[in-house]
């Protein structure tokens, strides 16, 4: 009897495949991910998607699989599968550097995003701006950030877990809206972008249209994430892969089915200005109005919204301070830096967040409307996210260059020369989108605010990496004063 209930609670640690899925899936893409795009490329962005899909999603889940199995004991995920791949402890250290830091422009957009939940909770519409000065806007979403830093542990126990029921409704408000325009479309709605024919989803291959895919890659990447759970899989050899595949199809089937739900109702031709900022709201608003249903669907989403990107800044917040925590980083980090207080918090690095989302929210007040913000913070997403998702490519190509050095429950494809060059393609098509994003998105070519932009990404993306870079030489000092 003792046996078996000891194999009851054995049984109970596991991860099923299918909730790793729909972790992971949660954390990676979200129903506002599929506008942006659509504003970017159009109905064109469908053949994007379905190109992503196949020749970059899929084998980048599988490249996962097999990084994830053969390094299924180190909890360090990324920056675990650098250092062993490449046998350097200062890889290790950047790739963390880079892991943590590019999430502080998305931190910062998600502290946005729940200012603008809640506007449209409260006011029922679009016109934040005209109720808001951009001062006001930075000041707030500065002071969500402080609060959620300084009462991170009420946050992180509260909110960490009911991440994963907001975003289950997240996933689940998302497929209703694709389900209830099918529902619509036969009861009376028109499809609201014409022509509505192979012409409209032909890719204008533009400089605008490759400066915006490396959005596409943002919004699908992620799957290492699911790392740290690998050990927690029954039989993670079979289930891993398994899950990655269904996530890949999963990401498709939202991406292109959501896009086409989207042009019944915008037009793609004569899209808003604001669409990125309001365009998911003004969906369900629609589709509520379609139905008969009012504003009913635009509230239940506005809350749905809030609730998530709350949990989302709680578990970022945590995530902030993961950088600091490894050993190998007590080379390369001033102890300063890594100073921890009573609860085991390493204080200074939520300063340090708090201090580069200073400087990312002034450098955002200088353009000249909330909606320019929020479009900039959004864009920059879509550099500094590809350069830290090139890294995964960089660990699968160390892996199979030196293949025999280690060993793994699954191979994706088994001929090293053509793993090599896939990985070789993944991480060039990667680091190329990450670097054309540059490119501002929102503004011509030779006007004021395009080179303004433009600044401004170098600027802000040489600093957070440019602090990696000498963070080690301060060690180094640090150290040599000591031994004096």
């Amino acid at each position: 009897m003792n046996t078996l209930n000891q194999n009851s609670l054995d049984q109970k640690k596991y991860t099923p495949w299918l909730v790793l899925t729909l972790l992971d899936f949660v954390t990676i893409i979200s129903f506002e991910n599929i506008f942006y795009p659509f504003q970017n490329q159009g109905l064109s962005v469908v053949v994007s998607w379905i190109f992503m899909l196949f020749v970059y999603v899929i084998p980048y889940e599988l490249i996962v699989s097999q990084l994830g199995l053969t390094f299924d004991q180190q909890a360090g995920g990324l920056a675990s599968w650098i250092r062993r791949g490449t046998g350097n402890d200062l890889f290790g250290y950047a790739t963390s550097w880079m892991y943590w830091v590019q999430t502080i422009p998305y931190l910062v957009d998600v502290s946005n995003s729940i200012i603008v939940s809640f506007s449209w909770i409260i006011l029922g519409d679009a016109t934040l701006s005209s109720h808001m000065s951009t001062f006001t806007f930075g000041l707030l979403t500065f002071v969500i950030i402080l609060a959620f830093i300084l009462l991170e542990n009420i946050f992180k126990n509260a909110l960490e877990i009911l991440s994963l029921i907001g975003g289950g409704a997240m996933f689940i408000m998302s497929m209703l809206f694709v389900l209830m325009t099918g529902y619509a479309l036969t009861h009376g709605a028109h499809i609201a972008t014409q022509p509505f024919d192979w012409s409209a989803f032909k890719p204008n291959f533009s400089l605008h249209y490759f400066s915006t895919t490396g959005l596409l890659i943002f919004a699908m990447s992620g799957a290492e994430l699911a790392a740290p759970y690998i050990s927690r899989m029954k039989d993670p050899k079979r289930d891993f892969p398994r899950s990655m595949w269904l996530l890949a199809l999963m990401t498709g089937a939202l991406t292109i089915f959501g896009t086409l739900a989207l042009a019944v109702f915008f037009d793609a031709n004569n899209i808003p200005n604001d669409f990125k900022m309001n365009g998911p709201y003004y969906a369900f608003k629609l589709l509520s109005q379609q139905l008969g249903w009012g504003n009913s669907l635009m509230y239940v989403f506005a809350v749905v919204q809030s609730f998530f990107m709350l949990a989302q800044l709680a578990v970022l917040i945590d995530a902030a301070s993961r950088v600091f925590a490894g050993d190998v980083n007590q080379k390369y980090m001033p102890t300063w830096l890594t100073k921890t207080n009573k609860n085991g918090r390493p204080v200074h690095s939520y300063t340090l967040t708090a201090g580069i989302a200073l400087v990312l929210l002034l450098l955002s007040g200088t353009l000249p409307d909330i909606n320019s913000i929020y479009n900039w913070l959004l864009n920059l997403n879509g550099i500094v996210s590809p350069y830290k998702t090139c890294l995964v490519f960089v660990a699968f190509i160390a892996v199979r260059w030196q293949q025999d050095k280690f060993s793994s429950d699954y191979i994706f494809i088994k001929n090293r020369t053509g793993a090599l060059l896939v990985g070789f393609w993944c991480f060039l098509f990667t680091f190329v989108c990450a670097t054309m994003g540059f490119i501002p998105q929102n503004a011509h070519f030779g006007t004021k605010q395009f080179t303004h932009e433009l600044m401004m990404n170098f600027f802000f993306v040489f600093l957070i990496f440019g602090m990696g870079v000498i963070l080690p030489f301060l060690r180094k000092l640090e150290i040599k004063r000591k031994q004096k």
